[in-house]
């Protein structure tokens, strides 16, 4: 599979993730959301920030919703619930939100 952008073809695998990392960028993010069915809003990119820095910086670690939730909490300085995110990236956060960020596949069980 691939999507088009900027008149290039961007290989994705059979479930849409990037075959290559390196073809990231907010524009490819974008694109990748469209294709879920989601517009990217700020609190859609914090959480896409969050989860590239985790695996960019933290040893490719893939947080679960449970540590999302903690730290978008903190990020935006409210208490958030499992369902905000959930509204956010409806095909799981730690997933739909990882593919989105341009990350391989997680392979945990749970979200939660």
């Amino acid at each position: 599979m691939a999507i088009e952008f900027d008149g290039k073809t961007i290989e994705t695998d059979d479930k849409g993730y990037l075959t290559n990392l390196e073809d990231w960028s907010e524009g490819v993010a974008n694109a990748l959301a469209a294709d879920q069915g989601i517009t990217l809003g700020e609190r859609h990119w914090d959480v896409i920030r969050y989860l590239r820095a985790e695996y960019f910086d933290n040893r490719e670690n893939q947080p679960n919703t449970r540590a999302i939730i903690k730290a978008m909490s903190d990020e935006w300085g409210e208490k958030i619930k499992q369902g905000d995110l959930y509204a956010l990236f409806p095909g799981d956060p730690s997933k739909q939100g990882g593919l989105v960020a341009g990350l391989p596949e997680s392979r945990r069980k749970g979200g939660y």
